[in-house]
């Protein structure tokens, strides 16, 4: 849907801005336009907040025990920015389109072509490891249980997860295909239904090692559909369902025997992961909730909504949430741990990041600001560097931050 360019409109301010050659961390050129960066911040929290007060009401705007954490940490320092690479999320979809396996390594969805950008050689050529614009099917020769051997054709991602070598991707008919990244071809195609036989849009992804050692993937669907699947033979090893679509799904480290369930519901749950049954509620949150995660130490996690809210929750006490965090802008739609456990990162829809400080118990935090939807939120898996994407719909940018090291900091437009 085309919108009016009109001269006064904050979308057409994006339209101006995003035709330019840039020099901020996106490398927007405030000079070239009638608008410095404040004045534009100053009328996209005013169009923002009045947005807000019409889809919720003042009690829910207004809910008691937030925390405002000390501004001004500087965990992470910019290093680069690849205005090139333009992050696309179909549909306006927000949050899982941006996955990093190394400090270097980056893999990204633009509409319905995976790619992949090193941060060292900045390179965007022949970037592309899975291309859904036409037909893919599997081409390995196991035939692994339920795999869907006609494949599929003109895929539109929903979803995106890696671990290692392993890339799942989910799509808007209950697409999924499994690609590992160190062979050619796609391993495993799986079409999800719900009991009706209708195809339900992908909504969530998870990969996490089982107490076994042997590597498993969690999909949900829009159905409330969760199904469990082992990566060795594509085996399905799980299935319940909720009433509501599931957003996203997170499993305890260490002893994977809970299981963070959260979708369109303002209650989440904390089940088992084996039977779905109910361990507590998760009451609080006043709109949908998008994502979820667990500390690396398995004794809390945070929930984040499109309230605008993130709530922690400690599982030693479990009759409320122990900590209540509020984004400036929007509903907050990717929450990420540091591997070892000192930050947390929580993105907004749209124009901010927070990263906090978890060992001053959430009291500090790095705000990183931007123009643009965020349609991915990364950590590397040593913690060293935060992805963020923005997609091409606003101000298309990958950014990178390197954990308080030094780095050159330049822009990639190759």
């Amino acid at each position: 849907m085309e919108r009016e360019e009109n001269p006064d409109n904050t979308y057409a301010q994006y339209v101006i801005l995003n035709s330019l050659i840039k020099e901020d961390i996106q490398g927007i050129q405030w000079d070239k336009v009638n608008r410095n960066s404040r004045e534009f911040r100053r009328a996209r929290l005013e169009v923002s907040q009045k947005e807000y007060e019409k889809e919720f009401s003042e009690a829910a705007r207004n809910v008691e025990g937030v925390i405002s954490p000390e501004k001004g940490g500087m965990y992470y320092d910019f290093c680069q920015y690849a205005s090139a690479l333009a992050p696309r999320a179909q549909y306006h979809s927000t949050g899982d389109f941006l996955c990093s396996t190394s400090k270097h390594d980056v893999y990204f969805s633009a509409y319905d072509r995976i790619h992949h950008w090193n941060a060292l050689t900045s390179k965007t050529s022949e970037s592309v490891v899975l291309d859904l614009s036409g037909h893919v099917a599997p081409s390995e020769p196991e035939e692994y249980p339920g795999n869907r051997m006609e494949g599929f054709t003109e895929v539109q991602v929903t979803k995106m997860a890696t671990w290692d070598n392993l890339l799942i991707v989910g799509g808007v008919e209950g697409d999924l295909i499994v690609k590992r990244l160190d062979r050619p071809g796609v391993s495993f195609c799986f079409q999800t239904t719900s009991r009706e036989g209708e195809m339900e849009s992908t909504s969530a992804i998870e990969i996490y090692k089982h107490l076994s050692g042997a590597i498993h993937f969690i999909v949900s669907d829009g159905e409330g559909n969760v199904r469990v699947f082992d990566t060795e033979k594509f085996q399905l090893l799980n299935h319940f369902r909720f009433p509501w679509q599931v957003n996203s799904t997170s499993l305890r480290p260490k002893n994977g025997d809970m299981l963070v369930v959260v979708g369109d519901s303002t209650e989440g749950k904390l089940v088992d992961p084996e039977t779905g049954m109910t361990i507590a509620p998760l009451p609080g949150h006043t709109g949908d909730s998008k994502t979820a995660a667990w500390h690396p130490d398995g004794c809390f996690f945070a929930t984040g909504s499109e309230d605008r809210t993130c709530r922690l929750w400690d599982i030693r006490n479990m009759k409320t949430d122990v900590v209540l965090l509020k984004g400036n802008m929007g509903g907050i739609n990717s929450i990420r741990f540091t591997s070892d456990g000192q930050f947390m990162a929580m993105a907004e829809d749209v124009d901010f990041v927070h990263v906090y400080d978890v060992k001053s118990g959430f009291g500090k935090e790095q705000e990183i600001e931007f123009f643009g939807y965020v349609s991915g939120l990364s950590l590397s898996p040593d913690a060293e560097s935060l992805f963020i994407s923005i997609t091409a719909d606003t101000f298309p940018n990958l950014l990178m931050y390197n954990r308080r090291a030094e780095c050159e900091c330049s822009s990639s437009n190759s």
